[in-house]
């Protein structure tokens, strides 16, 4: 056991750094109306992005983009600007060209400093300069091929209305100024997820419609030592991102708890997300599964909400202290942490208190893209947001969105990261006693964007046939018109809960939503619910007869 224990310390310390962002991928033929989707949760402390938005332009000969780094804001340097680039609202553009990624560490040593651009520049370069997901990956790989690559190990997801990609990339060490890569496409019928984690592993390489890959990927890893074997044996995984017990328990883990909802039959991949036996002794989960129905975006939404539940690495409530008095399924940041020198590790799920933003895109081959492409957007946890969607061809970004003033280090009732964290923060602590509330909120609000969306698409197709800006004009009103809704019903939240559950007691509300009083109108009636039964039961079983009342003894109101 001592032997176990040291191991499994030792692989936390080897943790990736950045425990962050969680990806799906759907294909066409996997959703329930043919639509292709796509998500992102970037989870990333500290940070605020805003929506971000590049215009359309054409740009004369000689001009230069600066390139400045996504999470540092340091400049990088320059390279020429593309003479067309196209309009990107978020991470979609006019085309219905979505990107998005999630971070895995890699081998350190594969790490270039001296390239020139990042991986949040990278997705911008490819949403501005791609009107075809094959596009976006030649651009991609072009442009760190010829510039260097100066971010770890990256899964990015590249989709658009007919085709789902998965590329993986990674630097070739300080100062090569080189990157090997692979993409591959995922099968129409499949659902693939990604997670801080190499995915790619091995595939039919004389497959080259549906999989692509660098030159030197395979060259590479064997001067280094990372493969050996032949190629059509070869395994991006394997050679640039071998699992460890932090890839697998933590981020393939979210993989695993998003596939499990889709299909059956995934307990048997219970040994490898554990992360306790070697690779040799266990099977590595599949690249992608076959959902048992198609999925819809709310489908898709639900899986970004995933807490672990009903698995085996769901904590339990009735026996673990870090669940707290009121039941959260959270633990707070890091993931490790030390005690008396054990190293130790908190669960990680898809929903997470530090996500900056979330979406889901959605992306139709069978609308013209001023209507097809979709990206439902969220500034806080995946789990506590709604959804409001924002259309591709869009003359603008909704202003809670973008709220000039607002930032990491300034508060604004009008941005939605900042309203949607105020009223997270309240709920996090005091979950069994507040989530309920928000949750009907929520998912209120949810309902109503989709059950619109289906109007509102008809009347834009209608415009759109006569009046291609009265269209735009339409659903950009429209982002704008949800969006502001939704902040306004999470400040009303906000402003509710910190009245209703003050100081841990809950005052009563009549079938009108009003507080009912006392006799006089003075003061609140109210109830005082304490701690959850779980909390009790841990408490008792921990203490023993200490907080019993002696079979003759009392408690009377005075003390209370």
């Amino acid at each position: 056991m001592k032997k176990l224990l040291l191991l499994l310390g030792m692989a936390v310390l080897c943790l990736p750094q950045s425990e962050a962002c969680t990806s799906i991928l759907v294909g066409k033929n996997a959703s329930v109306d043919g639509s292709v989707m796509c998500t992102y949760n970037i989870d990333s402390w500290g940070a605020m992005h805003k929506m971000y938005r590049y215009e359309a332009g054409k740009h004369p000969a000689g001009t230069m983009r600066k390139i400045y780094d996504r999470d540092s804001r340091v400049y990088h340097g320059q390279i020429p600007e593309a003479q067309v680039t196209y309009l990107v609202n978020g991470n979609i553009n006019e085309w219905q060209v979505a990107i998005g990624e999630t971070t895995f560490d890699g081998r350190e040593e594969l790490i270039d400093d001296k390239g020139i651009i990042d991986y949040g520049s990278l997705m911008d370069l490819g949403l501005q300069r791609s009107r075809t997901a094959r596009e976006a990956i030649n651009v991609m790989t072009s442009l760190v091929e010829k510039y260097g690559f100066c971010s770890s190990g990256e899964s990015f997801t590249v989709c658009d209305p007919n085709e789902a990609w998965i590329l993986e990339m990674s630097g070739c060490g300080p100062g090569s100024r080189s990157v090997v890569w692979m993409a591959v496409r995922v099968p129409d019928n499949a659902v693939m997820a990604h997670a801080n984690q190499s995915r790619i592993r091995r595939v039919d390489l004389s497959d080259t419609a549906n999989v692509k890959i660098s030159k030197n990927c395979i060259s590479f890893a064997r001067k280094k030592g990372y493969f050996k074997g032949k190629d059509n044996e070869f395994s991006f995984c394997d050679a640039y991102n071998p699992p460890t017990f932090g890839g697998r328990r933590l981020g393939d883990s979210r993989v695993w708890s998003i596939y499990r909802r889709l299909t059956g039959g995934m307990d048997r991949y219970i040994p490898y997300v554990e992360g306790k036996k070697p690779m040799s002794e266990v099977e590595p989960l599949p690249m992608w599964i076959i959902p048992d129905k198609p999925l819809s975006v709310n489908t898709v939404i639900e899986c970004l909400r995933d807490h672990l539940e009903g698995t085996p690495f769901a904590y339990d409530a009735e026996n673990d202290p870090g669940a707290g008095v009121y039941d959260t399924p959270f633990r707070p940041q890091p993931l490790r942490y030390d005690d008396d020198g054990t190293a130790m590790f908190n669960e990680r799920a898809v929903s997470t208190a530090h996500t900056a933003f979330t979406f889901v895109c959605q992306l139709r081959s069978f609308m013209p893209r001023e209507v097809g492409g979709v990206i439902w957007w969220g500034n806080d946890d995946s789990g506590m947001v709604a959804y409001t969607p924002v259309y591709c061809c869009a003359s603008r970004v909704p202003h809670c969105y973008n709220v000039a003033d607002a930032d990491a280090f300034h508060f604004s009732e009008e941005s939605a990261y900042w309203v949607c964290n105020w009223v997270s923060n309240m709920v996090y602590p005091r979950w069994s006693l507040l989530y309920p509330e928000l949750q009907q909120v929520r998912d209120s609000l949810q309902a109503s964007y989709f059950a619109h969306q289906d109007q509102l698409e008809k009347r834009a197709l209608g415009l759109l046939k006569t009046n291609r800006n009265s269209a735009i004009a339409l659903l950009s009103d429209y982002g704008d018109q949800v969006g502001e809704q939704m902040v306004a019903r999470w400040r009303q939240m906000a402003w509710h809960m910190i009245v209703k559950y003050n100081d841990g007691v809950v005052r009563e509300e009549d079938e009108h939503g009003n507080y009912k009083r006392n006799s006089s109108g003075f003061r609140p009636r109210l109830s005082r619910p304490g701690m959850s039964p779980n909390a009790r039961r841990r408490i008792h079983k921990s203490t023993g007869t200490r907080y019993e009342v002696p079979a003759k003894g009392k408690l009377d109101g005075s003390y209370m």
